[in-house]
């Protein structure tokens, strides 16, 4: 944890935005979207990869391999990228979270529990930091996040294109 660079914080300091972000940062799973694109790939591939793994025999139960095998294909991949879509999913909502907490200038936080919720206000010097963070580290996550999306939609396109021509 970064210990608050104003002395006057109230909020504690695992609440505060900055923690927040480099607590993301490091976790084993969120870290992956700081990785290069190659390593970036590697890592959505292996959760494809497992998600395959349950997605593969759910396919051949509806779609014999040996008489049906474009279609076997097609749905076993289709369903293992459900997996890479909850992950994503589950990504994009974190960073999110964390990039909204670092841009706003009003902190809502908790002393002690869901009942006794505070909010505080940012000094300019922290705003102004909070947002080049953002600027800076949490956009060009967000943005490959994005263009994962858009690269399942444009494949589930393509398999349907594929599955209709078949």
């Amino acid at each position: 944890m970064i210990k608050s660079s104003v002395s006057n914080c109230p909020v504690p300091t695992e609440q505060q935005p900055l923690n927040e972000y480099e607590e993301l940062k490091s976790s084993w799973l969120f870290r992956d979207c700081t990785l290069n694109w190659s390593e970036y790939i590697t890592k959505i591939a292996i959760v494809w990869g497992l998600s395959s793994i349950v997605a593969g025999p759910i396919a051949a139960a509806s779609f014999a391999p040996h008489k049906h095998t474009v279609q076997f294909i097609l749905s076993s991949a289709a369903g293992a990228s459900v997996g890479v879509i909850l992950v994503l999913t589950r990504l994009y909502l974190g960073w999110s979270y964390v990039r909204d907490r670092l841009m706003s200038p009003i902190i809502f936080y908790e002393e002690s529990g869901w009942y006794d919720g505070q909010t505080w206000t940012k000094p300019q010097e922290i705003v102004t930091r909070d947002r080049l963070i953002v600027t800076y580290s949490i956009k060009p996550i967000l943005q490959r996040l994005q263009i994962s999306f858009a690269g399942l939609a444009v494949l589930f396109v393509a398999g349907t294109i594929v599955w209709h021509l078949v």
